[in-house]
């Protein structure tokens, strides 16, 4: 069986916004990267990426993410992932992507106090 990974993209003046359905895996993770290359030469770029409807992310998604993160700071960009649920919260809490990108947990979620 085949997942689909859907990443649909809108912009508001410099700010991004990507909303992603499926799982970001080995298979999948090329479309991601492709969606947000094509943007990240954007001088001072914000990117919101909306995680509500992810499930699933391997270490190539991960990594994705960290690269696109990195070309964005380098450009004096921002990058900040909404919707994130428990599970993923707790995979960018282990890997430390929680310390460098701006992290939302989804409507209901848990916030921590130093939000």
């Amino acid at each position: 069986m085949e997942m689909n990974l859907q990443v649909e993209l809108s912009k508001e003046d410099l700010v991004h916004y990507f909303k992603v359905i499926g799982e970001v895996d080995a298979f999948t993770a090329p479309v991601l990267k492709e969606k947000l290359i094509s943007v990240q030469d954007t001088p001072g770029l914000q990117a919101e990426i909306d995680l509500s409807e992810v499930d699933y992310i391997d270490s190539t998604g991960l990594g994705i993410f960290i690269g696109f993160y990195k070309v964005l700071k380098e450009k004096e960009g921002y990058v900040k992932m909404t919707g994130v649920n428990a599970r993923l919260k707790r995979l960018f809490e282990i890997t430390g992507i929680d310390k460098i990108i701006d992290i939302e947990m989804e409507e209901g979620g848990n916030l921590d106090a130093t939000v």
